[in-house]
């Protein structure tokens, strides 16, 4: 196992917003202070994660700093290249598309491979949709699984939510999960349909934003009266007991 090496620099982990809300609610003005002194940053999206930073209030010229792409096209011989600064002393941002990196995020591969070569890995704090839609759920904080993204194919999607309801009633345990946001409808429409009227159903859509909307009812509360439409809308759902 290495050792942190502290010639080399540090892995910052650096979280975006969750949409275009006001900057300055969800994330801690010390962050840009060190966001300001970074050459490099991984990010998802070139574009997105320049204008994430112009909004931070990250003022260097972009010709003069070196953005590494990672994302599912990224190559192993790729990445490689990604922590060749910390190695020199320099240190790296990893900067999330949305909310905190490596939740539900490429990111971990990248601060795995930090670990590996003895580079010390600093968080920052910021929004996280998984963790603001848990405290806002009502339901158990002491003990959650997140499940990431459900099945596509609604056979297995079905089985699945099935399994998580029961985990839930036999636990006790939060489970949470999401959708990408055009599949959010169909998700909804199976979670009201299989569920069982008495477990509860909390969605949790726009966090951070003015259309944030939270609320938790049971699956027969929701089935009597009118819920959101969510599409193409980033959410969170949360089944408990």
């Amino acid at each position: 196992m290495h050792k942190n090496n502290p010639q080399t620099g540090t892995l910052y982990l650096i979280p975006s917003s969750l949409g275009e809300n006001e900057l300055s609610m969800v994330w801690p003005s010390g962050n840009i202070r060190i966001v300001k002194l970074l050459n490099t940053f991984i990010v998802e999206n070139l574009r997105t994660a320049r204008r994430f930073l112009r909004r931070a209030g990250y003022d260097r010229d972009f010709d003069e700093v070196t953005f590494f792409l990672l994302n599912k096209h990224t190559t192993v011989s790729e990445r490689q290249r990604f922590l060749e600064s910390c190695q020199r002393g320099e240190s790296t941002g990893l900067l999330s598309e949305a909310g905190a990196p490596c939740i539900a995020d490429p990111g971990q591969i990248i601060v795995a491979e930090a670990h590996e070569q003895g580079i010390a890995v600093k968080p920052l704090s910021g929004p996280s949709s998984i963790m603001l839609a848990l405290m806002t759920s009502g339901m158990n904080g002491q003990e959650f699984c997140f499940h990431g993204y459900l099945p596509i194919h609604q056979p297995e999607r079905i089985k699945k939510i099935k399994a998580l309801e029961r985990e839930t009633q036999k636990s006790g345990a939060t489970q949470i999960f999401m959708e990408a946001p055009f599949r959010n409808n169909s998700l909804l429409a199976d979670l009201l349909k299989y569920c069982s009227q008495d477990t509860r159903l909390c969605i949790a859509a726009d966090l951070t934003m003015p259309t944030e909307f939270v609320q938790t009812k049971t699956i027969f509360q929701w089935q009597s009266r009118a819920y959101p439409d969510l599409h193409k809308r980033p959410a969170i759902f949360l089944l408990g007991t």
